[in-house]
């Protein structure tokens, strides 16, 4: 009987416990390159664990990214979230500024709108929530590298930096053929210095390489089940994906999300990166300054995709 009215009890007292807080996030993002930017940013205004405090836009011409933003939020019920833009930037090595999906962006709810300055908004954030906020980045890392250079104590304040970027195994590239060695990653190459500034940084980060997102290949089959909803943000994420260059959409940076909602996805191990002059990222001797999911299952990864859309 005791044992009886214990469990009881402690079965009360947790349906009782408050919930936990959503995680306040800020993304970091490119969207408008290739369309998994899209997918994951998607995915975190579908996750009641996450708070998307803001999203600013990176690389290239970071305006027309925020206009795609603009009309992706105001459609989906979201324009609440704000909108920070980035300094534009004219990438290396010919890598496109942006791509068809700037289109989307031209038909924008507020075509006439001012954004605030990336850097300020995040640092803003960060003085706001200091040891609360992570900054989920999923392009290249001009705002994070300007942020070091500017205020380096103020990113130390950051809960962490999850990140989309980097490879450090010959890896699938999805859909463009599989490599013979390890070579320079997008995000990575798109900002080389700012990239080696974080990983000199001292704040936490959590890596998502190509290692663990090049098999995240959205296939016709589940295409058809998620494009099919006929949601406002579903019928968002259909025209951006025909404006893509991808016939199969691999969601790279939507793992970077997935974990922040639930790590199990995306296992990860402490590593010591360095990132060379060329873009590639490289593990060596000296203590950890990340952890970095090098395998995922994505069928696990998959499953709790596509139940966020039902």
């Amino acid at each position: 009987m005791l044992a009886s009215l214990l469990a009881f009890a402690g079965a009360a007292s947790a349906a009782q416990a408050p919930p936990t807080d959503p995680e306040k996030i800020i993304i970091d993002t490119d969207i408008g390159t290739d369309v998994d930017d899209a997918f994951a940013i998607a995915l975190a205004l579908q996750s009641p664990e996450i708070q998307v405090l803001g999203i600013s836009t990176t690389s290239g011409d970071t305006r027309a990214r925020a206009r795609i933003l603009d009309r992706m939020l105001g459609e989906s019920g979201h324009s609440d979230i704000p909108v920070a833009i980035g300094a534009p930037t004219t990438l290396p090595f010919n890598l496109p500024p942006i791509g068809r999906q700037a289109r989307f962006g031209e038909k924008s709810i507020r075509p006439g709108a001012s954004y605030p300055c990336a850097v300020d908004f995040i640092l803003g954030q960060i003085r706001q929530s200091p040891g609360e906020v992570t900054l989920v980045a999923i392009g290249p890392l001009t705002n994070v590298g300007q942020l070091i250079a500017d205020h380096p104590d103020a990113l130390r304040q950051l809960k962490r930096v999850v990140m989309m970027g980097g490879a450090f195994a010959p890896a699938d590239l999805g859909g463009l053929g599989a490599a013979s060695r390890p070579t320079p990653e997008y995000n990575i190459l798109g900002d080389i210095p700012a990239a080696q500034a974080l990983f000199r940084s001292g704040v936490p980060i959590v890596v998502m390489p190509l290692d663990s997102t090049a098999q995240l290949k959205l296939d016709e089959v589940k295409r058809d089940q998620l494009l099919s909803r006929g949601t406002p943000l579903t019928d968002a994420l259909g025209i951006l994906y025909l404006m893509s260059s991808r016939v199969t959409p691999v969601l790279y940076d939507a793992m970077a999300v997935a974990y922040v909602v639930d790590p199990g996805l995306c296992p990860t191990q402490p590593m010591h990166i360095v990132v060379d002059d060329q873009g590639v990222t490289r593990s060596g001797p000296g203590p950890a300054n990340a952890q970095v999911c090098l395998q995922s299952d994505p069928e696990k990864f998959f499953h709790f995709f596509m139940a966020r859309f039902r």
